[in-house]
């Protein structure tokens, strides 16, 4: 594994503590080179309770990038919706060692938008 991944899961590791202590649903966002996922785990962080990617249909236009920052967008407003029909409207917000820029503050940015409290 390459030193910058292994700092990346050190710093995740610490935010899952944390918010595993404060025993309220998770918004955790994950990303590859060619797509964008955000779940929202129980307070536990044994359940997943809503989740979206960029894999979704229709969430990402066909022949569109899915890794760029409108999909981010679209992912964080679709993330929003789904929590809300699910009764969710507060969570913590889980980068998963991300630095907080770019595509996850895009997806965290649409999110909030969308009415979705963290």
């Amino acid at each position: 594994m390459h030193k910058k991944n292994e700092l990346r899961i050190k710093r995740a590791t610490k935010t899952r503590a944390k918010l595993r202590e404060l025993a309220k649903p998770a918004l955790s966002v994950h990303k590859t080179g060619q797509h964008l996922y955000a779940q929202i785990f129980s307070g536990d962080g044994k359940t997943t309770l809503v989740s979206v990617s960029t894999l979704d249909k229709g969430l990402v236009a066909d022949g569109a990038s899915c890794t760029n920052i409108e999909a981010a967008k679209a992912v964080g407003q679709a993330i929003a919706k789904k929590a809300k029909d699910a009764g969710i409207d507060t969570v913590g917000f889980d980068r998963s060692g991300y630095l907080y820029h770019g595509k996850v503050k895009a997806l965290a940015d649409a999110a909030r938008d969308a009415g979705l409290k963290f």
